[in-house]
C-alpha cells in the first residue's frame, strides 16, 4: 500500500494522459478514417495499404504523450528530476520559438487576414492548419535549446560531478535525454507519414481563398497517357476536386499510333463521376483532324460526356504535385503509377522526398545526441564554445540536409543517398563526440580544426 500510495501520482499522471489521448483519438480516427475510404471510393489507383494505415498512426501520435509519461514513472529518482527540469524549459523553448515564428508569419499575412469576412476564423483555421508543419520545423530547435540548457546548468551547479562519483555514468546519467529524442523521433516520424507534408499544401489553399482568388490545389498541370495518345492540359484543380468539383481550362489532344493528332477537346469545366467513370465537358469545343483536310470545329449543345476513359482526377494532378507537399501515401501512389507510365514525369524528386519523410524525424533524435556531450562540461570556463559547437553543428546539419536533397532531387546523387547521408555523418559525429566524453578527453580538442571560432 505504501508502494501505492508513492506512485499514485505518476500512474495517475499515465492514465489522465491516456485519457486524453484516447478522447483525442476517438474525436480524429474516426474522421480519418472517413477520409480514407472516401480517397480510396474516389481514386481506386491510390496505394490502399499506406492510406489504410493512416488512422492507426494517428491513434498512435495521440498516446505518445502517455508512453512519455511512463518513461518519465519508470526512471529513478534523478531520471525524473533531470526530466522535469527538460520539459520545463522544452514548454518555454517551443513556446518562444511558435510565438517567433507566428509573429513573423502574421507580420506577412496579416493584410489578406484582415480582408477576410471573419479574420479571427481565418487565422485560427490557418494556423491550426498549418501546426504539424510547424512542429516538424521547430522540435529540433527546441530540443537543442532544451538539452544545452539543462545539462549544462547541472554541469555548472557540479551536479553531474556528483552523480559520477556517486557511480552514475554519464551515458547512464544522459539515457532519460536520449530516450526522449526517441519518442520526439516516433512523434515526427508519424506527423511526416502525411499530414506535416500536406499542411504545407493547405497555406497556400486556404490564403488564395482569403484574397478571393479561386483556389487550387495544383495549377497549369500537363499529364501524357502514352497508353492511350492522351495528353491533357488542365488550368487548375480545386481544392475539394476528389469529391467532384470540376477541373478549370481543360484541354484533351488524342493523337494516333504515329503521333498523328486525331481530335482535340477543349472545356470551361470538366468533371469526373465516380459512379459512372464518364468524364462530363462543360462549354466544350471539339476539334476533329483529318489528314489533308481542314479541322473540323464542333461545339456542344450541352454537356460533352465521354464513356471509356480511364484517367481519374488522381492521376491527372499528380504531374502537378509538389513532391515537398506529398506525404508517405501520396508518394507511394505516385510512385505507383509511375512505375506503368515512366515517361509521365521525372521520378527523381518523388523518390528523393520519399526516403527523406523518414529521414527528417530523425533530425530530433541525431540534435539530442549531438548537444549531449557538448553540453556538459567539468571545466571552470564554462561551456560557451561548446554550446556555440552544439549550435553550429545543429545548423550545418539541417542546411547540409535542404543542399543534399537538392541534388538528389536533380539526380546528382541517388535519391536514399541524399535523403540520409547528412543524418548518417552528423550521427557518426554525435557519437565520437560520446565518445570522447566518456573517454574523458576534451571535446573541444577534437572540433578545433572544424569550427576553430569555438575552440
Amino acid at each position: 500500500m505504501q508502494i501505492l500510495r508513492s506512485h499514485a501520482p505518476r500512474i495517475l499522471l499515465i492514465l489522465a494522459l491516456a485519457a486524453m489521448g484516447g478522447l483525442l483519438a476517438a474525436a480524429m480516427v474516426p474522421a480519418e478514417a472517413r477520409a480514407v475510404t472516401e480517397q480510396l471510393t474516389g481514386f481506386p489507383d491510390s496505394d490502399a495499404p499506406s492510406h489504410l494505415a493512416r488512422p492507426l498512426v494517428l491513434g498512435v501520435l495521440c498516446f505518445i504523450p502517455a508512453l512519455m509519461a511512463a518513461v518519465y514513472s519508470l526512471g529513478s529518482i534523478f531520471d525524473r528530476y533531470l526530466l522535469r527540469q527538460f520539459f520545463g524549459i522544452f514548454g518555454i523553448c517551443l513556446s518562444a520559438l511558435l510565438l517567433i515564428w507566428l509573429l513573423l508569419d502574421l507580420s506577412d499575412n496579416i493584410g489578406d487576414f484582415r480582408d477576410s469576412r471573419n479574420a479571427l476564423a481565418t487565422m485560427g483555421g490557418y494556423y491550426l492548419d498549418s501546426l504539424p508543419a510547424v512542429l516538424m520545423l521547430l522540435l529540433p530547435y527546441s530540443l537543442l535549446l532544451s538539452v544545452l540548457y539543462v545539462l549544462g546548468k547541472l554541469s555548472g551547479n557540479r551536479e553531474i560531478v556528483a552523480c559520477i562519483q556517486s557511480g552514475r555514468g554519464i551515458l547512464r546519467l544522459t539515457l532519460p535525454l536520449v530516450a526522449m529524442g526517441m519518442l520526439f523521433t516516433l512523434f515526427c516520424l508519424g506527423l511526416n507519414y502525411h499530414w506535416a507534408p500536406y499542411a504545407e499544401g493547405g497555406k497556400d489553399r486556404l490564403l488564395d481563398g482569403v484574397r478571393n482568388e479561386e483556389a487550387s490545389e495544383a495549377r497549369h498541370v500537363i499529364y501524357r497517357n502514352p497508353a492511350y495518345g492522351r495528353l491533357w492540359v488542365i488550368g487548375a484543380f480545386p481544392p475539394d476536386y476528389e469529391r467532384g468539383a470540376a477541373l478549370r481550362d481543360v484541354e484533351v489532344t488524342t493523337t494516333d499510333a504515329e503521333h498523328r493528332v486525331v481530335s482535340r477537346h477543349y472545356a470551361s469545366h470538366a468533371r469526373w463521376e465516380r459512379e459512372s467513370r464518364r468524364w462530363i465537358f462543360e462549354n466544350g469545343v471539339t476539334v476533329a483532324f483529318t489528314p489533308g483536310e481542314p479541322p473540323v470545329f464542333e461545339r456542344s449543345q450541352g454537356p460533352l460526356v465521354i464513356d471509356g476513359w480511364p484517367e481519374t482526377p488522381w492521376q491527372l494532378i499528380k504531374p502537378g504535385l509538389s513532391p515537398a507537399e506529398l506525404g508517405i501515401p501520396d508518394l507511394n501512389s505516385w510512385l505507383a503509377i509511375h512505375r506503368n507510365y515512366p515517361s509521365s514525369a521525372d521520378p527523381k524528386p518523388y523518390m528523393t522526398q520519399w526516403h527523406y519523410r523518414w529521414a527528417l524525424p530523425f533530425a530530433c533524435l541525431i540534435t539530442v545526441l549531438l548537444a549531449t556531450p557538448l553540453a556538459i562540461h567539468f571545466s571552470r570556463r564554462g561551456a560557451g564554445g561548446n554550446v556555440f559547437m552544439a549550435v553550429a553543428l545543429s545548423a550545418l546539419m539541417i542546411l547540409a540536409s535542404s543542399v543534399i536533397l537538392a541534388f538528389g532531387e536533380a539526380g546528382l546523387l541517388r535519391p536514399a543517398v541524399a535523403a540520409w547521408l547528412p543524418n548518417t555523418v552528423f550521427a557518426l559525429l554525435a557519437l565520437y563526440l560520446f565518445h570522447r566524453r566518456l573517454s574523458g578527453r576534451p571535446i573541444r580538442h577534437a572540433l578545433r580544426k572544424v569550427l576553430p571560432a569555438g575552440s
